[in-house]
């Protein structure tokens, strides 16, 4: 079978390995290893540690030395296009030649790495494949009771429902309406009549999965292959303000912030504390990251290898994106300065406009500011509208990601192995305020205005007052705070700002064309990647609007 099922590379694709253009074909050798291993907790415990991986391919690189998921950051108000790559400027000026249903980020490429559809499709049935063998009454759960039996089985589903409604979350707000797929896809129920499932409908199913994860997964996992139930919470916030259920929205956030094992990380710490530097920065340092080497903000942390319940290293390329090429300025590569980058993605102008002069997030420890000769002389970074060029490596860049082994740099590797975080508190804090705006209640005692302050006083920046607060102000906050971290599309598509605020504020100089001049309303959404509309061959699927 030579065609390709959009839905789906089986969940031992990520165990065995899988050539996509055969995955469809029944596989005894497969079949029988699904066998032996959905039988124990052991073997569970296998399968939810590969379900971890989904996640940690968005700051893997699978197109070209950029992180994955600059697709929902590049093209906003908040990061552009530096590298002049077809691929990547097509999506920050949308270019309609390029940004179309045969984009290579959305389809896949010529060396067999996925896309962007196919990989989250594959994190759903994964996951299905979980939730489905978990209710086979013969599995092992390898507990001393009956009900440790339960908790063990709860907690594997919890996590599969996590990751299914993490995989949906991306998929309608990159796409609007998806098919919705609850059953492990086999060779034997193949099907290529798919209809796409209204965004409410799918957002049930999000609400429904990440219930039952706040119920079953544990209160606060210092073991970072489990996930502790804030995430769900986190989640279950959003999706509750996407649909204009603010009160409970409020309640969700204030249940993450309530929890006492998670605080701002107010203080220094760790690694890098008896250095220059400012409490903000010390959660990104590589050794700071875990619950277990005292981060109390982290909510998900991707670790690597120093993590043995893992078994082994997931090479990002957050630094390759992020980070600037000084090599062209005449600067060897060096530790110092994170090693290798390749500065794809940049922060626009408008960003660093944000900051007041006191605020650590806009610090040079936060931001990089300059680079230095070997013969002394200092290169100071650029942040002026006039020079925000593509190709402009010397354009200021944020130094969350800015580490590497001291090996990599000798070998001139452009990916890391640092732990980093994925979801933070700070980020809730964000999310509830927008609640409580929403419901009403702007105060700087228990309001709006008062967790906007829990986080810009963390960062030295002034307090704002009830009068201060609006919709924009809380996004220009999160700019701020989470600017690279953030999936920014996703934020400004929740809550109906992309198309205005790209336009005011993502703007290239020298008449270049930017995302301000280039997206149009329709671009809300991204296209249906072709291979899918292909594949689903009984079935007609609708592209979305304004695409061919």
């Amino acid at each position: 079978m030579k065609k390709i099922s959009f839905i789906i590379l089986s969940f031992i694709t990520i165990l065995t390995g899988c050539n996509e253009d055969n995955f469809l074909k029944e596989s005894p050798k497969d079949q029988v290893f699904a066998d032996e291993l959905f039988t124990t907790y052991t073997g569970f415990q296998m399968a939810k540690n590969a379900l971890l991986e989904f996640p940690r391919q968005e700051r893997q690189d699978k197109i070209q030395s950029a992180e994955l998921g600059f697709v929902w950051k590049v093209g906003t108000d908040v990061a552009w296009a530096n590298a002049n790559l077809s691929w990547l400027s097509g999506l920050n000026i949308y270019d309609p030649l390029l940004i179309n249903s045969e984009m290579q980020i959305l389809n896949g490429d010529q060396f067999g790495n996925s896309g962007l559809f196919l990989i989250l499709y594959s994190a759903i049935n994964s996951a299905n494949t979980v939730i489905s063998r978990a209710e086979n009454s013969n599995v092992n759960w390898e507990g001393s009771s009956e009900e440790e039996n339960l908790a063990r089985k709860n907690e594997i589903i919890a996590h599969a429902k996590l990751i299914r409604a993490w995989a949906y979350r991306h998929l309608v707000l990159t796409f609007g309406d998806v098919p919705l797929s609850l059953d492990e896809i086999t060779g034997g129920n193949y099907r290529d009549d798919w209809e796409r499932t209204p965004v409410s409908v799918v957002q049930e199913q999000m609400e429904k999965d990440l219930l039952f994860a706040e119920q079953y997964l544990p209160d606060n996992a210092q073991d970072v292959s489990r996930l502790s139930k804030v995430i769900a919470q986190h989640y279950l916030t959003e999706l509750y303000l996407w649909q204009n259920r603010n009160e409970e929205a409020k309640d969700k956030a204030m249940s993450v912030i309530k929890n006492t094992n998670f605080a701002l990380i107010k203080n220094r710490f760790g690694v890098k504390k008896d250095e220059p530097g400012c409490p903000f920065m010390d959660q990104f340092y590589n050794g700071n990251v875990l619950p277990s080497q005292g981060n109390t903000e982290t909510l998900w942390a991707f670790p690597n290898s120093e993590v043995q319940s893992l078994k082994g290293q997931y090479a990002n390329t957050m630094k390759a994106t992020w980070g600037g090429d000084y090599s062209k300025l005449g600067i060897p590569y060096c530790f110092e300065y994170g090693g290798r980058a390749l500065g794809r993605v940049s922060i626009t102008a408008w960003v660093f406009t944000l900051y007041e002069s006191d605020d650590d997030r806009g610090s040079e420890y936060a931001i990089r500011r300059s680079y230095k000769k070997s013969d002394g002389t200092i290169i100071y970074t650029q942040t002026d509208p006039k020079y925000m060029t593509a190709n402009n490596q010397q354009w200021a860049t944020t130094r969350k990601w800015e580490w590497s082994f001291k090996e990599e740099v000798k070998w001139g590797e452009k990916i890391s192995y640092a732990d980093q975080a994925y979801l933070r508190l700070a980020d809730t804090y964000l999310l509830l305020a927008e609640a409580l705006h929403k419901c009403g209640n702007n105060s700087t005692t228990d309001g709006a205005a008062f967790y906007i302050n829990e986080v810009r006083k963390r960062a030295n920046a002034s307090v704002i007052t009830a009068g201060d607060v609006t919709l924009d102000f809380i996004l220009d906050e999160r700019a701020r705070e989470l600017v690279t971290e953030e999936l920014r599309r996703e934020t400004l598509v929740r809550t109906n700002k992309l198309v205005e605020r790209t336009r005011k504020y993502n703007h290239i100089a020298s008449g270049e064309r930017d995302g301000g001049l280039g997206i149009q309303d329709f671009h809300v959404l991204l296209p249906i990647p072709q291979k899918v509309i292909d594949a689903n061959s009984s079935s007609k699927m609708e592209q979305n609007e304004g695409y061919n």
